[in-house]
Order: structure tokens, then sequence, then C-alpha cells
């Protein structure tokens, strides 16, 4: 279902809120009637501060323009008049607020759809029957949390308020100690007076009084070590709770999170609810931070007034507070967290961006102090003995970067303590002696940007170096290196697991685990909804991978060199560069035929005829080419005129750089002998949609008319069609010629750009000349 169907959907706030975004800025009326052909667009691959994306940024304001223009074109009855109205607004209003300032726009649709996504997704899991994953919805695992802290502030509140009853009762004990060396200074100014009856009298009133004193003093020391043991005990209780709830937090739902970008950085999808896990945060570091306090208030009154404990019993409270002085620490250390990634393949002297946020500075104000964060790049071993030490401030680096400074800021709105680094530069990187002897061993060389920082806090100054990590990063030199580092980030980012040493990698990998990160990758930026490609896709990259066919790969592990390492057979390329290169192909060009499920791909050779040959004459299906990096060929059933037999044709492959010049919808328009995409839907109705609409062959402004290109097959021309016998349907009968040029296997070269010199290539150009003018 369409984001925007689910969105509309939305009951209450949720729904609320999504209306709240849309107004004369963005009309919901475009939202509306433009939802399928904004959700198709990939808005976050643009960024609007970037000037280097204006240019892109301008062409795709153009698109919506003309697409909005289209739309008002189609709504004509009078029962549209007032749609109709109010889309020629829309489009007014966006012609002269974002033609000039098309960057705007694409800010205000990033952060609406991101805004929806969010808005639905945790509607969808904050409904038990609507998890299919098995995991406990968030609104019960913020219920649950939420709770727990309201437990532990009942606690700090109540620990509070004998706090301040001890801190009375040991005022009234020290006001009758003070009692009580007054009486004793009276008793011995009396005892040294003559003693007489009358003196004696007084004497013994006052010693009468001191010993009620003396009881007084016990019973009132006793009340005061009880409440002191007692705060100690609740204290305990108190702490004991706040460790294990900040372990839920930290080790289970932070890290679920952590664990998510970096699943997201292979193309799953993710719920960022980073402000609900900053929520507890900071419930929890205000709990800690007023346990201590009371805790260093109760020892403050004990060093004022010292009371000797029972043999039997130990002063635990030091331990207290030094395990609570801990925990703030450790929650400050691992609350400074990176939230938007670096790209994880990177070159250096290229422009890139990354942020970092703290989720607990906020309530403890360290923006105050307006406290400086530092960026630098670090390696794998540096990267391990980061993760072995505590809190420290980390000199050894491995490259140097530009622009690596900034300030920790508090944003009131959002209410985060973040900074953002938007003009990086890795001006020099450093590699181990052994990449640099092996340029193939660069691609696996992982790196990490180190982002550190230091403040201190309360009275104490508290002294917090922090860090964090980004995910790893792999630093090519060339672009045919990208492959291969891709290949490390994304084993990286599926397999790294907690139960591993820091960064280590599993030399295998069960296939279930490695399909799963397959159709991750594969569907990256493709801007669907469905993640996963079917069974049958997955069976016939397992066959590419092990090299042989089985029913059941399921049980067999996958090995790092057998992933990217080791050629296919017959082949100078790795299964991970085949894959790559078509997931790069159909991501760049081929969008939205394989979301609308036109290309079957992921099929090979003998499958592919044998679902063609029962076909009509004419049927046609599209499939990656097993011999050509990102190359897409297309296979048609028609009968050979030179041995009469239906036969199953290939055309020589379309690659990336084919479809800069000619689209794959436009080529395949081309070839009238292709008439049904299997299994049997007419092919207009099938690609008509991606068609580039033929401008009107109009002379330019030098006199000249622009021709336009026509794909061909040599040997193959078009006749007049006939009925056939059977059932089949109307189909061009080729004319087959056999030429030299020609592949043998039945694969076919297509007439293109780069063949317009083959002198015994057709290449038809439709122009009409125009006579008017001299040539």
């Amino acid at each position: 279902m369409a984001l925007w169907a689910k969105a509309q959907r939305l009951q209450g706030d949720a729904l609320r809120q999504v209306l709240s975004m849309y107004g004369p800025h963005f009309p919901l009326e475009v939202r509306h009637y433009l939802a399928d052909w904004l959700e198709a667009r990939t808005w976050t691959e643009l960024e609007p501060e970037n000037p280097e994306h204006e240019l892109q940024a301008t062409k795709l304001v153009t698109s919506l323009i003309e697409e909005l223009e289209k739309k008002v074109a189609l709504l004509k009855t009078p029962e549209q008049f007032l749609i109709i109205m109010k889309l020629r607004e829309a489009l007014d209003t966006i012609k002269k607020t974002y033609q000039n300032n098309p960057c705007a726009l694409i800010k205000i649709v990033r952060q609406t759809l991101a805004t929806e996504l969010k808005l639905v997704q945790e509607a969808e899991m904050s409904n038990p029957n609507g998890s299919c994953s098995g995991e406990t919805p968030l609104t019960v695992i913020h219920a649950e949390l939420m709770h727990k802290l309201e437990e532990i502030r009942e606690k700090t509140n109540a620990t509070y308020e004998e706090v301040h009853q001890l801190a009375q009762v040991q005022e009234s004990l020290a006001l009758i100690i003070n009692e009580l060396a007054t009486l004793d200074a009276t008793i011995q100014s009396v005892s040294s007076q003559p003693e007489t009856p009358q003196t004696q009298e007084v004497k013994q009133r006052l010693l009468q009084h001191k010993e009620s004193i003396n009881q007084q003093i016990t019973i009132t020391l006793k009340k005061l070590l009880e409440l002191r043991l007692n705060l100690v005990e609740q204290y305990k209780e108190t702490v004991s709770g706040i460790a294990a709830l900040q372990s839920r937090i930290l080790e289970e739902e932070l890290a679920k999170w952590k664990r998510n970008v970096q699943l997201a950085g292979n193309g799953a999808p993710f719920l960022t609810h980073l402000d609900t896990i900053q929520e507890w945060c900071e419930n929890l570091v205000e709990v800690i931070w007023l346990n201590r306090h009371q805790m260093r208030e109760l020892e403050h009154l004990r060093a004022r007034l010292p009371v000797k404990l029972p043999n039997s019993l130990s002063d635990s409270l030091p331990t207290l507070i030094s395990k609570v002085t801990e925990l703030l620490h450790l929650l400050v250390a691992n609350t400074f967290v990176v939230c938007e990634q670096p790209p994880q393949v990177m070159k250096t002297n290229i422009r890139f961006s990354a942020s970092v946020r703290h989720l607990v500075g906020g309530k403890l104000n360290i923006h105050m102090a307006a406290p400086k964060v530092r960026v630098d790049i670090v390696n794998e071993n540096q990267a391990r003995k980061l993760h072995q030490l505590a809190m420290v401030q980390w000199q050894e680096f491995s490259g140097e970067i530009l622009n690596n400074e900034g300030t920790l800021e508090y944003h009131q709105a959002s209410k985060h303590l973040s900074v953002s680094f938007r003009n990086m530069q890795l001006r020099r990187i450093k590699r181990s002696e052994k990449d640099k002897k092996a340029a193939d061993s660069i691609k696996d060389e992982k790196f990490a940007l180190l982002f550190q920082t230091t403040f201190t806090l309360g009275d104490e100054k508290l002294f917090f170096p922090v860090f964090t990590l980004s995910l790893p990063v792999v630093v090519v030199v060339h672009v045919n290196q990208e492959a291969g580092a891709w290949a490390t980030v994304s084993w990286h980012n599926a397999f790294s697991s907690p139960k591993l040493p820091p960064w280590a990698m599993p030399s295998q990998v069960p296939w279930p685990q490695v399909a799963e990160m397959l159709s991750m990758r594969f569907h990256y930026g493709l801007a669907t909804h469905n993640h996963s490609l079917d069974h049958s896709q997955l069976h016939f990259l397992a066959s590419k991978l092990f090299r042989t066919k089985m029913d059941d790969y399921n049980s067999v592990m996958v090995q790092w060199s057998h992933f990217c390492k080791d050629p296919l057979p017959n082949r100078n390329f790795t299964f991970w560069e085949w894959f790559y290169a078509v997931a790069r192909l159909t991501r760049e060009h081929l969008k939205e035929p394989w979301v609308d499920g036109r290309i079957l791909g992921l099929i090979g050779r003998a499958e592919t005829e044998e679902l063609l040959l029962p076909c009509p004459h004419g049927t046609f299906l599209l499939r990656f080419s097993d011999s050509e990096l990102g190359g897409v060929t297309v296979a048609w059933v028609a009968e050979d005129p030179m041995s009469a037999k239906r036969e199953v044709f290939m055309l020589q492959p379309f690659t990336g750089k084919d479809f800069t010049i000619r689209s794959l919808a436009d080529r395949i328009s081309d070839l009238k002998y292709l008439m049904y995409l299997f299994p049997h839907i007419p092919k207009d109705e099938a690609f008509s949609k991606y068609y580039t609409l033929d401008e009107p062959n109009v002379a330019s402004s030098n006199g000249y008319v622009k021709p336009n290109l026509v794909t061909q097959v040599p040997g193959w021309t078009e006749l007049s069609t006939s009925q056939s016998s059977d059932s089949v349907p109307t189909t061009p009968q080729p004319t087959y010629t056999a030429s030299p040029r020609l592949a043998s296997g039945y694969e076919f070269s297509v007439v293109d750009l780069k063949d317009v010199l083959m002198a015994d290539l057709d290449l038809s150009l439709d122009v009409v000349p125009d006579i008017s003018k001299p040539s």
C-alpha cells in the first residue's frame, strides 16, 4: 500500500499532525493528486544545502510542475471545477515561490514525506495485531519503561523526604547534645561550690535532668542510626533498579537502534525512534543525578555528626556513591551517538556530512559551556582499542579531515543537543603497510570517523571525555574499487555481532542470512515498500553464488571468499561484482519498470527459454545478463525462417551507458516484433507510461532538424502481420538474414549511437527535412 494511502488511515493526533504539514507552501491537493509520482522519487538523495545538488533540484521541481500541469489537463468534467481551480492556484504558487529557489521545495517535501513515514510506522508498530516481526510494539515498551522510571522516581521522592527528616532529627540531636554540654558545665559549677543541703538538692535535680537528656540522646541516636541505615538500604534498592533499567535502555533499546542503523545502511526500513530513547535517557539521568545528590547530602550529614556503626554492619554508602557515579558516567558516555552517518564508501577530497547528538546533554545543560566536538578518522585496530578503553581522549589518528570541529548546540524546538558537520573533506588517509602493498586489500580495509568532546558537570567538576564512532567506512582510490568496498561494508553491516570481537566479521554465514542482506541491498534506493526478493529470485541468486543447482540452499554456508573474492566460472568477475552491477543498473536506469514488475531480471537462460517457448510469437521478457556486468537483455520467442523452428532469441545486453542515450522502454518500443511482455501483457500497456514523448520535428534556430535515434537489430525487419491458424494472437513475422557480425547462440547486437559508422548496420532517423531553409 502506498504511503499516502496509509497516511489517510491515521487517526486522531497523528492524522492532525499530517494535515498540519500542508498549506500554501505545499498544498494538500498536490500531495493527494501526485501521491504516486512524489513517492516514486528519491528526495532523500538530494541535500538542499549542497550547492552541487542545485541543478538536480531544479530538474526535479521542473518535473513536478510538468506533472502537475498534466494532471490539471486531465481534469475536465464540471464536477472537478473546484479541484481544477485549486490545482491551478497551487501550480502558480509553486512556480512563483520555488522556480528560482528549488532547494526550498526539496527540503519541504523531504521533511513532509519523512514525517508521514515516521507517523505511519509508529502507528503500525503500536498495533500489536499488525506486528509481523514478533517484536514487542514500541508503545508497549515505552509504557513499560516509563512505568519503571516512575517507580524509581517515587522511591527517589521518598528518600528525599527521609533525608530531610534525618536532617531535622540530626539538628534536634545537635541541640540536645549542646544542652547536655551546658548542663555538664552547670553541674561542674555547682559541684565546685561548698556542699550544702541546698546545693546537694540542686545538684541532684541537675543529675536527674542529665540522665533524662542522656536517655533522650540514646533514643535519638538510635532513631538517627535507623534512619541512616534504612536510607542506605533504600538506596541499594534504588541503585539496583537504576542499573537494571539503564542496562535495559542502553544494552537493548539503544543497541537495537544502533543495529537498525547498521541494517539501514544496507537498505532495511528504519524507524528512527531516537526521540523516544532520548526521553527514557533524560528521565533516567535525572533520577541518577537526584539520587547521587541525596547520597552526597547523606554523606555530608554523617560527616557532621559521626555515629559508629554496629560491628556487624559495614559502611556501604561510599560504595553506593561510587556505583551511582559510575552509572552516570556510563549513561553520559553511551548516549553520545551518530544520528546522521557519513557515507560508508568515500574518496579523498570529496565533501561529505555527518551529525552527532547527545541524548542527555540537554537535561544536564552541558551546552552552557559550549563544548567543542572534533572529528577524526581511525583505522580498524585503533577502533578496537577505543572499544576496550573507557572514557579517554584519543590522540592517534589515520588521516586528516578538513572542517572537522563544531560546537554542541541546544535546539529548543526539537530539544536536541547536536552538531552537524556539513562540509567535511578527507584530505589524507594513512593506510597500513599491508594495504599499501596490495591494491585489492584497499577494498577490505575499514576505517571509522571518531567524534569526541569533553565537558564538566556539577560543583564537583565531574570530568567527562566522551566519544562515539561511525559505522565502518572504506576509503577507495578508483571507481572500480567501489563494488569491492560495498561488499566489505554490506557484509559488516549485516553480520557483525556483539558475540564477536569489535569490528570482527564472520568468515562464513548461512545462506538465509545472506539472502536477506541481498534483498535489502537490491532494493536500496528503489523507493518501494517491498524490501524482499521473492523465492525464485533468491533461488536463482543462490545457484549463481554456489555455482551449482540444488533444491534447498538453507543449510549451506556462504564463504566470504566465495561471496566476493573468487571469480564466477568462466568469468573475470565475482558474484558480488555481478550482483552490485545489476542492482546499480536497476537503481539508476530501471527503477520504475522494476518496481512495477515489468522486469523479471533474476532468471537464468535455460529457465527463460523454458518460459518463452510455449508462448505466442513476439512474447518477450527482460533478464539480467550472465556475461555482461550491469547488463540487461531482451529475450523473445519467434520462428526462425531459415530453420522454421520456434527459437528464443536474446539481444546483446544493454548497459547503463546505453540507457543514457536511449531508455529501455523506448528501445523496446522501437523493436516492433516484440509484442507481448511475458506472460501475455501487450507491450504498450506494459511500457507506454515510460516512453519518451515525441517532440515535433521543427527546425531549430540554426535551421537544422534534430534526428531521432531508433534501435534496430541487423537482419530483422517487420513484415505485415497475419493471423495464425491456432489461437495465438496476431504477431509480426520477422525476416531473418544471416550476417557475419551476429554472435552465435542467438545473441544479437543492437544498433546504437556507437554503431552509426558501421556501414552494414541500419540506423533509422525519423526526420522530416525542412526544405524552407538551406542546409
